[in-house]
């Protein structure tokens, strides 16, 4: 997600709230919403997939995924 594309997300936001928006910009809105959420859970994920868990005894293991119900 770059820098313009989170500005333009700002400023659909303020046009929103001040005069409404378009059917395209509320278009444009939703696709730049959902980028910038694919990029935080993929950020996310790509941190936890990194992190290690160290026990009482130092062995070091990796997250696991998680699976449902679990």
């Amino acid at each position: 997600m770059t820098k313009e594309q989170i500005d333009r997300i700002n400023a659909l936001a303020r046009k929103a709230k001040a005069e409404g928006l378009t059917e395209a910009e509320k278009e444009e809105q939703a696709v730049l919403r959902r980028a910038y959420i694919d990029s935080v859970v993929g950020n996310l994920k790509g941190q936890l997939d990194n992190t290690v868990l160290v026990d009482e005894k130092g062995h070091r293991r990796r997250l696991k995924e998680r699976k449902e119900g679990d």
